[in-house]
This record gives C-alpha cells, structure tokens and sequence, in this order.
C-alpha cells in the first residue's frame, strides 16, 4: 500500500503546478506589459531651459532656449512642468525690429517666442543662486509653483543650458559663473533627495563637454556641442537684424527634433548622430558611462516627450460601488421620510409672515445740505427786503 502513496505525491504536485501556470503566465504577461509601457520606470518628464546671457548680440542665446521650449511643449510637455529661465527678453528690445518676436530661420518664418510663452525667469531672477534652487529644491516657502521643480523619483529631467563658456565653467550675464564640479555636486544633491530617476543634459557652449567631465551621479546622460579647447559657432546671421539667428548643434538638433512625434521610436543614439563635425565644425560630444540603460533603448520622447501617470492591472474595477442592500433599504425609507415630511428652516420666520411683513419705518432726518440752503434762502429775502443798510440794526 506504500508505492500507491507514494506515486500519489508527483501526481498532486503536478496538479498543483497545472492550475498555479495560468495565473503566473497571465501575471508575467502583465509585468512584461507594463515593462514595455513604461520602458524607463518614469511616470512623468520635465524640463529645466536656461538662457544665461544678456545684451543684444546674445540674440542667438535666446532663440536657442525658446527654440527647444518649443519643440518640448509640441512633444507634450505643458508648461506646468517646464521652468523657463531667460536672462534677457529679446522680444522687447529696442534693436528688434519686429516687436514681440523670436526667429530661429533667416526666412523669419518660424517665430519661436509666439503668443503662449511662459517665462519662469527672467532678466536678473536668472542667477547661479536660483538655478541651483530650483534644481535641488531649496527655494523659499514665498517661491509660487511655476517656479519650482517639482519632480520625484519617477521623473524624467531635461536639462538645457546655452550661453558663453570656457573649460569648466559658464556664464551668467556676464557677471558670474557656475563651475562643472558646482553643477556636478547639484546633480548628487538632487539624486540623493530622489528628484530624478533618470536625467539629460544638453549644453551649448565654447567647451561644453568640460561641463560634464565631473559628473559623478548615476543614470545621467550628457551632450555637448564641443569638446575642450573647442569653441561652439554661431549659424545663420541675419542682415536686416544684425546678429545670428542660432548655434549651429542647436540648430540641427531643432531640425531632428522637428521629424520627432510622441508617437515615435527614434533612440539617443539618432540624437548623437545629427551634428557631425562637418556640419557643427565643432566636435560634439557626449557621456553615457554613467546611464544604467544602454542608449539605443532609450527613446527620445523618454526625454523631451511627456508620460501620464497610469497603472495597469489585472482586476476589473467597477466606477460605481453597489451599496449593500440593507444599507439601500434604510436610504429608502429615508427619502420616503424627506419626502412626506416638510422641510424646517431653524430660527426663521415662516414665507407667509415674511411675504406679509410691514416695513419698519424709519426716523426722517433732514438732509445736512437742506439745512444750510434754508439759511441761504432767509438771508437772500433779507438782504432782498432790508437792504444792507439795515445790517447795522443787527449787529
């Protein structure tokens, strides 16, 4: 009677493994579904765009910033969750000969400011002190949410820088600068307080990639219009305004951008590729060593797209919960009672006696001008009947 036993126990088990193969099929069809929806684990994007110099010959600067605000809002980020810092307001300039106005194409056909832009900050707001605030959250309580980056560790970040620089360092109007090591150090800071879960970085500027040579946090990736000794060019000038239009990395990285939908599958490694030296005469550069994910899986909308917060599941949820039916019963009798009963109104006078209320009258009082015109009047018949001959009896 032993062997029956013991041939029993695979039998049970493979029963056991039978029925547990759909539910962990269908479990791990949904993880892989979810894998693939989420892709990066990011829930939602943002976008840090800072223009750091002043003055108009600077124009270029500023179409660059505005030119990538733009093509972000396209791809779905809102301006809720893009801080825009400008350090001046070309638009509104006295040299411009079209009021109100940003061009990035000599043909002044693409007008980059456009009528929905949203400066965070601006002119002299567009500091070293507020850029590191705003990234690592230490800014004051008075801050309003517009200027805050208010990201977690479910967000994806987009950071885009363009001004003058040199080896390491990059101006702020001219007046001071952020290092490579400051700008490194802010990006720790913001990885240790969970800001981020995965993060871009694109400067453009003389010697850029000195920016992000002392980059130290992970999963951040790093672009530069120009490697160390190398100075970033300028692209497009305009006669009738008297300066370039654009740079050159950021101009042909607008026109990649520009074939990009939310819908698409181009990776980082097509963005590495669209300004060769050719082209830039620069050598543009970047850093992946430290992005946990390999670059030709990272989609470009992962960045400059922009995800909603979802989760998928397995259970059926239902919208309207189905009270139980005693509770449905005592609801009913309830009405029943609202209805047969009429309503009470607490300290308040029924409608029939307000409808029929006399109005309480009030004290006449004269008007204080009435006072003094009846003077004038006594005065004037008077002087009309005595004549000021008279006055003398009077006083």
């Amino acid at each position: 009677m032993a062997a029956p036993c013991s041939l029993s126990l695979p039998v049970v088990a493979l029963a056991a493994l039978a029925l547990l193969s759909p539910r962990s099929s269908a479990a791990g069809h949904i993880e892989e579904q979810a894998e693939q929806f989420f892709r990066s684990g990011h829930t939602n994007n943002w976008a840090v765009l800072v223009c750091t110099s002043r003055f108009w010959f600077n124009y270029r600067h500023v179409a660059n910033t505005l030119s990538v605000y733009r093509s972000v809002k396209r791809l779905g980020i809102p301006d809720s969750h893009i801080v825009l810092m400008l350090a001046d307001d070309m638009a509104c300039n006295a040299r411009n000969p079209k009021p109100a106005t940003v061009f990035s194409h000599k043909n002044m056909e693409l007008n980059v400011y456009g009528d929905d832009v949203e400066v965070d900050y601006r002119s002299y707001e567009v500091t070293v002190e507020n850029f590191l605030r705003v990234l690592t959250g230490r800014v004051p309580p008075s801050t309003p949410r517009s200027k805050r980056l208010l990201s977690d560790d479910r967000s994806n970040i987009l950071i885009y820088m363009t001004g003058h620089g040199g080896n390491g360092f990059l101006k702020f109007q001219d007046s001071e600068e952020i290092t490579n090591i400051e700008l490194a150090d802010a990006f720790e800071q913001m990885w240790q307080k969970r800001r981020y879960n995965e993060l871009l970085f694109i400067i453009d500027t003389c010697q850029g990639a000195s920016m992000y040579e002392r980059f130290y946090s992970p999963n951040i990736m790093a672009l530069a219009s120009s490697q160390v000794g190398e100075d970033s060019l300028s692209h497009q000038p305009d006669p009738a305004i008297g300066v370039h239009l654009m740079d050159r990395y950021t101009f042909y990285v607008l026109e990649f951008l520009e074939e990009i939908n939310p819908a698409s599958q181009t990776n980082m490694n097509d963005l590495f590729q669209v300004c060769p030296k050719s082209l830039c005469v620069s050598t543009p550069g970047h850093r992946t060593d430290l992005f946990q994910r390999d670059p030709k899986h990272v989609l470009i909308t992962d960045f400059f797209g922009s995800v909603r917060k979802v989760e998928i599941t397995a259970e059926t949820i239902s919208l309207q919960r189905d009270p139980p039916a005693v509770e449905s019963s005592d609801m009913e009798d309830r009405m029943e009672e609202e209805f047969t009963e009429p309503l009470q109104y607490a300290e308040q006078l029924p409608v029939a006696q307000i409808i029929h209320q006399k109005p309480k009258p009030k004290d006449w009082h004269p008007p204080g001008g009435f006072i003094l015109g009846l003077w004038a009047l006594i005065i004037m018949v008077f002087f009309k009947t005595y004549g000021i001959k008279h006055m003398k009896f009077i006083f």
